[in-house]
């Protein structure tokens, strides 16, 4: 045999000694059970502690696990399947659970304490470390947001239906008069990362590319569960679309400039405070799903806040910084893509929301609308209250059926 023929056989028969090999490794590892351990990490304004008796999710896909806290904060979970879960918590405090843990005599009507970590792999037995964040209750809230849009019976995309719910969580009637709704900057190319703001800003303002003020000219009162409709188009959007709603009652409507949608006369128009496009007027609600909104009150002339363009650049589009101190409310929109949702391109940061919410469909036109659940309790008058743990993943469902001024389905 010559040499080339034994070379050849040398390293056929150590390939088939490599899968002799391979076929008796052994695979059981990546799927045993294991135990982990999540441990919370109170907010940082606690001065006592209250660790036993909170429940901790693990959510992965359809499964959704929970465990109980002991007394040291620890969270024992037993015989899980190693993969990559979705961890949180919730919890609501009372005025005086707020004052003797906190040490703090300020006035609240209560608190929620949450925290969220997203997409952390379980692969072994380990100790988990939970960070939470204090949240004081709002009285009132982003209740719903309809931004994917729809097609029409005829199966043509439309876009002027989109809207904004408010809803007013509280025992009292409420003035909204003055409030500003801010849209999240929603670049394809992410134009500040949460590390970027962080770097740049220490985690003291958010990005936006519009920003809209219910006028302040007089007051506006909405009755406690009470709702503030605002609109792109106070029109019947029902008329040959099956998919929309009538909004002929709304309350607002951010007026469209050029024309291009039907825009209603005996609706109060919103104010345009900033956008960063000078040709749209009205609400740039993005069908896609990268649709993030903040909701906030300030004393202060907002027309004169600073703007900025991307991250390291001085030139292109310029959005306005909101200081996260005047921001009252905050929902985390994702676009849910054939991927999943991906929770690196956040933009708003834990203490704001600390996840997210989306819509089923991959580019919209569907119709669907998210909004918030509604919780257990109910308010001394028996109005709704709905779910506000300032985590969106935990407060919002996504609905094709519900309409405007409706929270049960």
């Amino acid at each position: 045999m010559t040499k080339e023929g034994v070379g050849a056989r040398l390293v056929l028969y150590t390939l088939l000694i490599n899968m002799v090999l391979a076929s008796c490794v052994n695979y059981d590892d990546a799927t045993t059970a294991t135990t982990a351990k999540v441990q919370l990490k109170m907010p940082a304004e606690f001065t006592g502690s209250d660790f036993e008796g909170h429940v901790i999710t693990l959510l992965q896909g359809n499964t959704r696990l929970t465990a109980t806290t002991d007394a040291q904060g620890i969270a024992t979970f037993s015989g899980i399947i190693p993969d990559v879960y979705d961890i949180s918590c919730s919890w609501d405090l009372t005025a005086d659970d707020y004052h003797r843990l906190t040490g703090d005599n300020q006035v609240v009507s209560g608190c929620t304490v949450s925290g969220s970590l997203n997409s952390h792999l379980i692969r072994q037995e380990q100790t988990i470390e939970l960070k939470t964040n204090l949240a004081i209750n709002r009285d009132i809230i982003i209740g719903k947001i309809f931004f994917a849009g729809s097609k029409d019976n005829n199966n043509r995309t439309y876009m002027p239906g989109k809207y904004i719910e408010l809803y007013n969580q509280s025992n009292q009637s409420i003035d909204a008069s003055g409030l500003y709704i801010g849209l999240v900057e929603a670049e394809s190319n992410q134009a500040y990362t949460l590390q970027n703001l962080h770097d740049r800003y220490a985690d003291s303002v958010v990005l936006v590319k519009q920003v809209f003020r219910i006028p302040a000219t007089e007051p506006f009162m909405v009755s406690p569960g009470g709702t503030v409709l605002i609109v792109n188009s106070a029109a019947d959007h029902t008329v040959g679309n099956d998919m929309e709603s009538d909004l002929t009652g709304a309350d607002f409507e951010a007026k469209d400039a050029s024309g291009r949608t039907q825009n209603n006369p005996a609706v109060p128009a919103m104010e345009l405070i900033y956008t960063m496009y000078p040709s749209i007027s009205n609400m740039n609600l993005v069908q896609n799903g990268l649709c993030s909104i903040v909701l906030f009150r300030t004393d202060d002339d907002v027309a004169q806040w600073p703007t900025t363009y991307a991250y390291g650049k001085t030139t292109g589009n310029q959005w306005m910084l909101v200081p996260t101190r005047t921001i009252i409310d905050a929902v985390e929109v994702l676009p849910n893509k054939a991927t999943g949702i991906d929770v690196s391109i956040k933009r708003l940061y834990p203490t704001l929301d600390a996840g997210y919410t989306n819509i089923e469909g991959k580019s919209g036109w569907t119709g669907e609308v998210v909004y918030r659940r509604t919780s257990d309790k109910r308010a001394d008058d028996g109005h709704l209250i709905l779910v506000d743990t300032n985590n969106s993943s935990n407060d919002f469902h996504v609905s094709t059926t519900i309409k405007p001024r409706q929270y049960d389905e």
